[in-house]
């Protein structure tokens, strides 16, 4: 008997060892929503991701376009965008800082942007931009403190092209806050390369394109995590995300992210 109730009493205390190791181990771990929220956030407007960097570099490509040709390029207000002149073949530098609240995400970054024009017969044909960036943002799912780079080449400047295209890479580094699920803390890795990015003409809206994504990092005790996938853009201000094998929905201005069931 006395047997029975030691052997009862290493059963229980096994027991409860290993719940706790098992909520210990799923506290710890990042989850493929809370990878997508990383992806949204690298993606969106309002948290300055690719989605921002884009605009910069096709509002910077308006003004350059419309000087060179020696016309005006007027956009969707009725306003000239021109205000930038930069010879074929030069290299120019540019600093943008932005600290403000978009629906709900407070953020603020720095920019140092690089343009380098490229021209075709003394018409610009396409210009290749380099930036690095660093900053913060807050938003309702996710906080995120980090810094990155990218290299993105804008084509479609001559004034009879409909379009934008853009190709390149753009990368983000930094740690992160959770408010979802488990509320992972950690430290990411994203790595972002499109693919015939296709912006209207003046308004500056991602029509089509595609694009690869990879995450990596390390989550609250050092542990690693990866996640591969693809990013489709829609034309209607959203992408979808598969990652994982999971499919998602992005909005690109928000950041808003909807899981398919």
């Amino acid at each position: 008997m006395k047997t029975f109730k030691l052997s009862l009493i290493l059963l229980l205390m096994l027991g409860a060892f290993s719940c706790k190791k098992d909520s210990t181990s799923s506290n710890s771990a990042v989850t493929t929503d809370q990878a997508a929220d990383i992806a949204a956030s690298s993606l969106a407007e309002n948290s300055e991701g690719l989605a921002s960097v884009t605009d910069d570099i096709a509002v910077n490509a308006q003004g350059i376009s419309s000087v060179n040709t020696g016309g005006l390029t007027i956009n969707s207000t009725g306003q000239s965008t021109s205000s930038v002149h930069q010879e074929c073949g030069t290299t120019l530098t540019d600093s943008v800082t932005k600290a403000l609240t978009i629906d709900s995400v407070t953020l603020n970054y720095n920019f140092k942007y690089t343009h380098t024009l490229n021209c075709n017969n003394n018409v610009p044909d396409n210009l290749v931009n380099t930036l690095t960036y660093s900053g913060s943002f807050n938003g309702p799912r996710l906080t995120s403190s980090n810094s990155g780079s990218a290299t993105v080449t804008i084509a479609g400047l001559s004034q009879s092209s409909a379009n934008f295209i853009l190709n390149g890479e753009y990368k983000r580094s930094g740690s992160f806050q959770s408010k979802v699920g488990n509320d992972a803390t950690g430290n990411s890795n994203v790595d972002i390369v499109g693919t015939n990015i296709t912006l209207s003409k003046p308004d500056r809206k991602i029509l089509s394109g595609s694009a690869t994504i990879a995450i990596t990092g390390t989550g609250p005790r050092g542990n690693s995590f990866s996640f591969t996938g693809t990013i489709v853009f829609n034309g209607d201000n959203t992408a979808t995300l598969t990652i994982n094998g999971t499919v998602y929905t992005i909005n690109v201005i928000t950041g808003y992210r909807l899981r398919r069931l």
